[in-house]
């Protein structure tokens, strides 16, 4: 497999991850192909960059069955400046998504605190002003509508906080959850994603802007791959 090279600098190079490969390994994930072992690969200097060696130069992850755009760092300081930036909430990610059903509202803001399940492979959204604390995190996602069709909803997202599986977490708790997403679904749709049978969930990281070392404001856009393109036309 080779890595979709969107940008390459000397500090940072961003790719375009394909839905099916793992962002990076685990303790318990070990010789998997991941897109960490193809960027040590491709760019061997990454190695020893970051603050935790199973993920390398990687300061943000998509998950395995959702594509899109990643920023990688080539060097410590540009690691540490991403790491910064993502802590202030200054990266601005936005995402498309397709969803069951038609949404109520042409955009909305969700802002269920988030925290790890007791199943401890998945997370459980809260209710509206359960105290944020101990285990409980702080999450919002902002979405607006992109396109509405008969029996689905295409959503532009955005997050101000990058929990993990916040947006499929979020847009199921809301009542719309996302298109090939098992997790994260109901009964209902569980069986649908059967039928439909698309193999990956229908997410996509398309946009991604951060400030490079010079302080500039750097902008990445991809669109939706040709998996989801089809799909999209089937049921419009």
């Amino acid at each position: 497999m080779d890595l979709i090279i969107i940008k390459k600098t000397k500090d940072y190079v961003v790719i375009n991850k394909p839905a099916g490969l793992i962002t990076h390994g685990a303790k318990h994930i070990k010789d998997v192909v991941s897109l960490a072992s193809l960027l040590v690969a491709e760019f061997p200097e990454i190695v020893d960059v970051g603050d935790d060696k199973l993920r390398p130069g990687i300061v943000h992850r998509l998950d395995k069955n959702v594509s899109g755009l990643i920023v990688v760092a080539r060097n410590q300081k540009m690691f540490d400046s991403l790491k910064g930036q993502f802590k202030a909430r200054n990266v601005d990610k936005q995402y498309v998504a397709l969803v069951y059903g038609q949404t109520t509202k042409d955009y909305d803001t969700i802002e269920f605190p988030l925290e790890r399940s007791a199943k401890g492979f998945k997370m459980a959204a809260k209710p509206l002003g359960t105290l944020i604390e101990g285990n409980t995190r702080e999450a919002i996602t902002l979405f607006d509508v992109r396109e509405a069709f008969i029996n689905y909803t295409l959503l532009n997202v955005s997050i101000k906080t990058g929990r993990t599986h916040q947006i499929r977490c979020h847009l199921t708790a809301y009542g719309y959850p996302i298109v090939g997403d098992d997790l994260y679904s109901t009964k209902k749709t569980r069986i649908k994603n059967k039928k439909i049978n698309l193999e990956r969930i229908f997410l996509c990281a398309t946009k991604l802007s951060f400030k490079d070392l010079d302080g500039e404001n750097v902008k990445f856009e991809v669109e939706i791959p040709e998996e989801l393109k089809i799909f999209l036309r089937k049921v419009k």
